[in-house]
């Protein structure tokens, strides 16, 4: 069964490719890309097939949706198995054309360490007066064998 929370959403159908996030919370789904908001519901069959149903809407300008249509309502069906999930359907308004989804579990973000670094100040005069000395014999190139020897093969 899969588990509530975030998953990135990359879907497909023979028109076109997108991703998305979405987040799947007791039965509801719920998402975005950069055009398009998702929404809708599923529904556990047993403890790794599932069914959903999921509406498209369009937020903002910008290309059709995989389908070549704006809105569209999606019958799915699929699989989970651990942090991933795969599905397929059709939509009603495109019903030949067919959608697949692989939606992949999105850990949740890892606290922030109370670690110290430290804090280097970069002084810009110094490194032009040095730069104006030449170079000195930490950046000179140095040749990789002593003079006279031969590399040992």
């Amino acid at each position: 069964m899969m588990r509530d929370g975030k998953y990135a959403a990359w879907f497909r159908t023979p028109r076109a490719q997108g991703t998305g996030i979405v987040h799947l919370a007791d039965g509801r789904i719920s998402g975005s890309d950069s055009f398009f908001t998702y929404g809708g519901s599923y529904q556990f069959n047993d403890d790794r097939r599932f069914t959903a149903v999921l509406t498209t809407r369009r937020y903002a300008e910008g290309p059709p949706t995989v389908f070549g249509l704006d809105e569209v309502e999606v019958e799915l069906s699929g699989v989970c198995s651990g942090a991933m999930a795969t599905c397929s359907g059709t939509a009603r308004q495109a019903p030949d054309v067919t959608f697949e989804v692989t939606l992949i579990y999105s850990q949740e973000d890892a606290p922030a360490t109370d670690a110290k670094c430290a804090v280097v100040k970069f002084n810009a005069d110094k490194l032009s007066k040095g730069l104006e000395k030449g170079p000195d014999s930490r950046s000179r190139s140095r040749h990789p064998f002593a003079p006279g020897k031969t590399p040992v093969s």
